[in-house]
């Protein structure tokens, strides 16, 4: 790029242009060209053009410096395209970061968007007040309270400064007294809907920043909030009554069901678990057979649908086995979802939730056993909550035997949870075995752990020391000779306690002889006077 030698005045009158020119949307479907490293083939010619190729959908690019009103792309959708402007964003990250400067041109032009729907408007000040909408009343839809909180947090956008913690407090903070002093069930409703719409907005922030240089920072935030408004709404749910509402306020609950369907069956990539939203709901119903049967049929005409997305289609398949789950049949459930495109854990830890509430400890272990295959690629934290759900299942088992096997099937990674757990049932004899084969060092373990091994049975812990000390010697440097040196130390005093000298003579000699050719290995044990 610094090849081309375009001045520095130009590159900005180039993004004066981005500014003043082009749609926002097309601006971020250029950054994104950009960021992906779309961009080849950047070449100057007569002074004055710049020669790009686009890859995927392969554009051809060519900006008049000069004139930037003759620039041309092969596309020739609009005149002023993404493909233009992410060959704009490749030429300024020679001077600067282009990441900067998407930020800045989207804070411009939605200022100049505003001032022009102001101008075309041509409204006063009191007319613009009588457009702001009244706070929510028990009166209103659930349509309308959405659109106050809307208009409330009008124009609020992320940034290093305005985190998405710091928008979730200053929603509660300042939408949460509209609702109080209701009378119930339509206070749990408005509750209800104020974490839809916090929920909403992350969805929002976490899709308009994808392409932001701060796009990590704020999808960690949006994931963090996202898990604590599922968590409230799981507080929330049981206190809903939900016959009261499909009763007295059937409009405004069938809005809320209609808010709902439509976030969780779309597909889309969330930060939030909308089919846990949907699901948690939905359950609240299971009496109501009509209201369900209704859904169901909704649900199957969707799934009828030719050119399906996968995406799409997994969302509805989860949806409609969901209501065989509240029927009772999990099985029947299982089987709808063995069509899922892709199986990720976390979206059915719902269900072991569910199961450790109610006490069922047999439904809990079948859905365990069904996520066998699909825990072995999940991430650490969800392996994590798998293994606290099968270690409370295990305790209304008559053995452990299943338990053990499946810990052993997803080592390495449940080695924590394994270790600890025979360690808790005073299974010593397995607990150095799995030490063994994982080849830990016992400088690696906790002190109190070895302490309690050696207190049952001091030779148990003997092939570990042994086989660190051959660990070490393998590395075959000074350091390594002198940690084995300091694990000899701790051997000779295991053998003394199992009053075992006789053995430890001749284990030490062995090794002299086994590693005689290595010089530094010697001098060390002479210095630990294990050998004269």
């Amino acid at each position: 790029m610094l090849k081309l030698q375009i001045p520095k005045n130009r590159i900005h009158e180039l993004t004066r242009h981005l500014q003043s020119d082009f749609e926002l949307d097309r601006l971020e479907r250029g950054w994104e060209y950009f960021h992906k490293g779309r961009v080849a083939g950047l070449e100057l010619k007569h002074g004055v053009e710049v020669h790009a190729l686009v890859l995927e959908p392969n554009c051809e690019v060519v900006i008049d410096i000069d004139h930037f009103s003759k620039s041309e792309c092969s596309c020739s959708t609009v005149r002023n395209c993404e493909h233009i402007a992410a060959v704009v964003f490749t030429l300024y990250a020679s001077y600067a970061r282009p990441e900067l400067l998407l930020q800045q041109l989207k804070q411009a032009i939605m200022i100049r968007s505003r001032q022009q729907q102001i101008r075309s408007g041509g409204r006063t000040a009191d007319k613009r007040q009588q457009d702001r909408l009244e706070p929510p009343t028990e009166e209103q839809s659930p349509v309308q309270w959405q659109r106050f909180f809307d208009q409330q947090f009008y124009g609020f956008s992320l940034s290093q400064q305005h985190s998405i913690e710091l928008f979730h407090n200053a929603a509660k903070e300042k939408l949460a007294p509209y609702g109080e002093g209701w009378k119930s069930p339509l206070k749990e409703l408005y509750d209800l809907h104020l974490l839809l719409f916090i929920m909403r907005k992350i969805e929002q922030f976490y899709q308009e920043t994808k392409a932001s240089y701060l796009s990590y920072y704020i999808e960690t935030g949006c994931r963090t909030i996202g898990r604590k408004c599922q968590e409230e709404l799981l507080r929330l749910t049981p206190t809903l009554d939900v016959e009261a509402l499909t009763q007295s306020y059937s409009a405004e609950w069938k809005e809320t069901l209609h808010l709902i369907s439509e976030s969780a069956l779309s597909g889309k990539e969330s930060p939030v678990s909308w089919p846990t939203v949907y699901r948690s709901v939905w359950w609240r119903m299971a009496n109501l057979s009509s209201w369900i049967a209704e859904e169901q049929a909704r649900l199957q005409h969707m799934l009828q649908a030719k050119d399906l997305m996968p995406k799409r289609k997994d969302a509805l398949l989860m949806a409609d086995a969901h209501f065989a789950v509240i029927a009772g049949d999990d099985e029947a459930a299982r089987r709808q979802m063995e069509q899922l495109s892709k199986r990720e854990a976390r979206d059915f830890f719902f269900y072991l939730h569910h199961c450790h509430k109610e006490q069922a400890w047999e439904r809990m272990l079948a859905w365990l056993r069904w996520l066998m295959p699909v825990v072995q690629r999940a991430q650490q934290e969800e392996l994590r909550q798998f293994c606290q759900y099968w270690m409370e299942a295990v305790g209304r088992q008559s053995d452990d035997a299943e338990w053990v096997s499946v810990m052993v099937a997803l080592l390495p990674r449940t080695y924590n949870f394994y270790s600890a757990y025979l360690l808790k049932g005073r299974r010593y004899k397995a607990w150095i075995d799995l030490q063994l084969a994982n080849r830990v060092s016992p400088n690696d373990l906790y002190s109190v752990d070895l302490q309690s091994v050696e207190k049952q049975n001091p030779a148990l812990v003997l092939p570990l020391y042994h086989q660190a000390v051959e660990r070490c010697i393998a590395g075959k440097n000074r350091t390594a000779y002198k940690s084995a040196t300091k694990l000899l130390k701790k051997l000779n005093n295991l053998y003394k306690k199992l009053d075992r000298l006789n053995d430890w003579e001749d284990y030490i000699y062995r090794l002299a002889v086994k590693y005689s050719r290595l010089r530094a290995l010697q001098e060390e044990l002479r210095k630990g006077k294990w050998i004269p």
